[in-house]
């Protein structure tokens, strides 16, 4: 990577609005002084194991580093930039101590830009590798999308790292973007990330989000809108063994006018202390006019042992709405369906994965990179392999 940034490029301004008090998202700073270390009682706090995380809270330096590799369509660059240069893309500060110590002790940041008009014809991929859950790393990667363009990025974690991540994407007006994340982890990884998400005026965003290994993972994915007509949706699939701790936290933030959201998110568990905890937030804010937004939760209980905590939430500050609802569920195998499967030969064991494999199919089916669908096929079928 070279340490130049492209000028020219298309930069999103700051959204001026006032800030909403709530417990759920607290007032964004890159000031790590902002956000107080967490005692665990605080409702953004209160479900995640906050001596897991190995000390990442305490924010001490270090000059560990993921592996990269990259393969970039042309046209695509991939440059290192400083922490000034990455603030001045506007893109919302961190919401949490977590995403303000990885911009903080990152060093500066990586920007992946995909220029104006350009059309990319195959996925961007970044396979980023830890070495050992020992190594302390810290992260700041900026995702900059063009006006009118179009790509795939795809992020691609593995390996063992204590691993800290802030991620902020800008969507320039009426382009697309579709962003796909593994978190991959060996069994000793912890990954903590924000991942905010800035949608242009009439642009589209889909972001694909997939969690199989690690030993904690916690990730906060936080999505506005600089201007009407924006589109984002958030798909995401999780599969917790024995002792895992996952946990993913969603927020749409509509701020402004005739935009859309959409969540859907799957999990499955299985193992004894197995936890998943999804929370998911969409605030409408009195600018948010004519906005249409649903969030959905479901998670699927394998065995005893296991827990699984959903919360949905939606703020509304606005009458004049399209829709906006939510749903979540939590429960073990649908006896129709099963009943159904065996009485047509099929044996239970293979009844039941087959009911896993569709429940998560209808997401995974929807990335459109062939071998990352049949890659998350197969971790699947591994995972059920323990059932």
């Amino acid at each position: 990577m070279t340490a130049t940034v492209n000028e020219t490029a298309p930069v999103t301004e700051a959204l001026e609005l006032d800030h909403v008090e709530s417990h759920l998202h607290p007032q964004p700073s890159y000031d790590v002084d902002t956000h107080p270390v967490p005692t665990g009682r605080e409702e953004i706090w209160r479900f995640t194991p906050l001596k897991r995380l190995r000390g990442l809270l305490q924010g001490e330096p270090s000059d560990a580093r993921l592996n990269w590799e990259q393969k970039l369509p042309e046209g695509v660059t991939l440059t290192e930039i400083s922490t000034a240069e990455a603030q001045a893309l506007a893109v919302s500060a961190p919401l949490d101590r977590l995403g303000a110590l990885a911009a903080a002790n990152a060093g500066g940041a990586v920007l992946l830009d995909v220029p104006s008009e350009l059309v990319a014809d195959e996925p961007i991929r970044l396979v980023l590798r830890g070495d050992s859950v020992d190594d302390v790393v810290w992260s700041h990667l900026v995702v900059r999308v063009g006006t009118h363009a179009k790509a795939t990025v795809l992020i691609d974690h593995a390996g063992s790292a204590t691993y800290d991540a802030f991620t902020q994407v800008v969507v320039a007006d009426g382009a697309q973007l579709d962003l796909v994340t593994l978190n991959d982890w060996a069994d000793d990884a912890v990954h903590a990330e924000q991942i905010n998400i800035r949608v242009g005026r009439d642009a589209t965003v889909r972001a694909f989000e997939f969690t199989l290994g690690g030993d904690l993972v916690r990730t906060s994915t936080n999505v506005d809108y600089a201007g009407p007509g924006g589109s984002a949706d958030l798909y995401g699939v999780y599969f917790a063994d024995a002792g895992q701790h996952i946990e993913h936290r969603l927020f749409a933030d509509h701020t402004a006018p005739r935009t859309r959201s959409n969540v859907l998110y799957k999990g499955a568990l299985q193992g004894q202390d197995a936890h998943t905890v999804w929370i998911g937030n969409v605030l409408i804010r009195k600018v948010a006019e004519a906005i249409e937004t649903f969030e959905q939760n479901d998670n699927l209980v394998l065995t005893d042992g296991a827990r699984a905590d959903s919360v949905p939430n939606l703020e509304i500050e606005t009458g004049d709405i399209a829709g906006a609802g939510h749903a979540s569920t939590t429960g073990r195998f649908d006896d129709q369906h099963l009943f159904y499967l065996q009485s047509r030969g099929i044996a239970e064991d293979e009844a039941r994965r087959l009911v896993v494999h569709g429940f998560f199919n209808d997401i995974i089916r929807r990335i459109g990179i062939p071998d990352v669908q049949e890659r998350l096929v197969a971790a699947v079928e591994d995972e059920l392999a323990d059932v």
